[in-house]
């Protein structure tokens, strides 16, 4: 049973970095679910009745990989992909993405990404991490399932139990929190206190006028209890795409560099937020910076060397970027 799950996992991961259609990796994600909870021996029963395509979430594809991996065999279709797509996802970036320890923007089924907790943290573990930041939504953001304060309470116990499970791997407390029109962060202060990370970005009203955005922006860079700035033009550069949001760059990168936030660099490859002219600029005005992948599945874990080649096209060193402190000296620089 441990083969076929771990081969359909695989393959979730493989077509998921390589950003394939959604219902190709649920199809893959559900059947090791299904396959995980079959009571001890089902499996084999099935096998040799050949009944396995009985079972909901199992079809000819998944079966077929069920059964070779059952069989001591590397499924056809999981040897396919890692032939295809189990190169890195771009041959730049190569000693950032060597000098990082974690990931600071990560989301789970909680919210809107469509893994546990605990796959997202296997994964940033195999990916050789020594810890990843779980950032899901705050409760604006309905659409994504934003955490009400309940949810996000009961999420820090569920975090607490897999740390001992998972140690020495870490998975830090944190949130993406949305900066309010106001300049607030959607989220009770004494709750942002005792994560720690907290990520604030702009979800609404991206077409602000500059004004607007820019006093908008700094008001939350100078909440004590925000770390990074998430993708921080709010750009998407595929299909139709997304204008960045108008703001004064150098008065918000000021206020980051005053007040102690990174400037996230978002791997995500729909966005590479900020722009190489942006990334430029913060590094001149002496930003500190997070390379993350705002990943919201295992296999997008994986696209932190998008981020890397950026940063280090910008000549962006290392000790610039926070996540490559080790869990403890990122906690300490997160507290200042």
């Amino acid at each position: 049973m441990r083969r076929a799950v771990e081969a359909l996992n695989r393959i979730g991961f493989l077509l998921e970095r390589t950003r394939e259609p959604t219902y190709r990796v649920r199809a893959f994600r559900n059947a090791a679910t299904t396959v995980s909870a079959l009571p001890k021996g089902e499996l084999r029963r099935r096998l040799d009745e050949g009944t396995l395509e009985e079972l909901s979430g199992i079809g000819k594809v998944t079966a077929a990989v069920v059964v070779e991996a059952a069989n001591g065999e590397t499924p056809a279709y999981l040897t396919k992909l890692e032939e295809s797509a189990g190169e890195p996802v771009t041959s730049a970036g190569t000693t950032l993405r060597a000098a990082l320890r974690g990931d600071l923007h990560v989301h789970s089924d909680w919210s809107d990404g469509g893994s546990p907790i605990e796959d997202m943290a296997l994964a940033a573990r195999e990916l050789g991490h020594d810890y990843m930041a779980l950032t899901d939504h705050s409760p604006r953001l309905t659409v994504a399932r934003g955490l009400t304060r309940e949810r996000l309470l009961e999420q820090l116990r569920i975090v607490d139990h897999l740390n001992e499970k998972l140690a020495p791997f870490r998975i830090l407390t944190g949130i993406e929190v949305d900066i309010n029109e106001d300049g607030t962060l959607d989220q009770d202060p004494d709750i942002l206190e005792r994560l720690d990370v907290v990520v604030g970005s702009v979800h609404s009203k991206l077409r602000s006028p500059g004004d607007v955005m820019t006093e908008r922006m700094v008001k939350a860079i100078a909440n004590p209890h925000m770390d990074v700035l998430g993708h921080c033009t709010g750009r998407i550069v595929v299909g139709r795409g997304r204008p960045e949001s108008e703001f004064e760059h150098e008065i918000v990168f000021e206020a980051c560099r005053q007040f102690g936030v990174a400037v996230e660099i978002n791997s995500r490859p729909e966005r590479l937020d900020p722009p190489k002219r942006l990334l430029s600029l913060a590094l001149e005005m002496g930003c500190m910076f997070s390379i993350d992948t705002d990943a919201h599945a295992p296999g997008q874990l994986d696209w932190q060397p998008y981020g890397c080649a950026r940063a280090e096209d910008c000549g962006v060193p290392a000790e610039r970027v926070i996540n490559t402190k080790s869990a403890d000296d990122l906690l300490a620089w997160c507290a200042n």
